[in-house]
């Protein structure tokens, strides 16, 4: 299992609404995904995750809109690899705390707790939360898939 952490400083609580995105007449086939206000992961580039190492904001006058929700992108070069692949790029658990999945339930995430695991995208609440994911990544992953998508209803 391939596993990058990244220290993240500054972070504060973040209480935001979160909505599940979705057209109603695919909403059993596609999960939902985080969006506060329809902007997908809080506006962060997922690509740049992969190729810059850091969560870079995205551009409000670059997006595609993919399984309900509006992505952006910090370049025109990832909204392009989004868009050739936005499954490998997109994160895992619809961008929702991937702890929290592992434990039955939703919650928002913040750009700067994050890891990749195995080529995919988590997301964490904070980093503090990171902290607790990070003592048993395969185990939190594992309870996740098992939780995914059903915690959502």
């Amino acid at each position: 299992m391939q596993f990058k952490r990244r220290d993240i400083l500054g972070l504060g609580a973040s209480f935001s609404v979160l909505v599940m995105v979705g057209t109603a007449s695919n909403a059993e086939t596609q999960p939902g995904i985080y969006a506060e206000d329809g902007v997908a992961i809080d506006g962060t580039d997922p690509v740049a995750y992969f190729t810059q190492g850091r969560p870079v904001a995205g551009d409000p006058a670059i997006t595609h809109d993919w399984m309900g929700a509006t992505w952006r992108f910090a370049s025109t070069a990832n909204k392009e690899a989004f868009v050739a692949d936005p499954v490998a790029y997109a994160p895992q658990f619809g961008g929702y705390c991937a702890w929290a999945v592992s434990e039955g339930y939703t919650a928002s995430t913040t750009p700067d707790a994050w890891s990749i695991v195995d080529d995919k995208l988590y997301l964490n609440y904070s980093r503090r939360i990171q902290r607790r994911w990070e003592r048993d990544i395969p185990g939190h992953i594992e309870k996740g898939n098992a939780n995914w998508p059903k915690v959502l209803g």
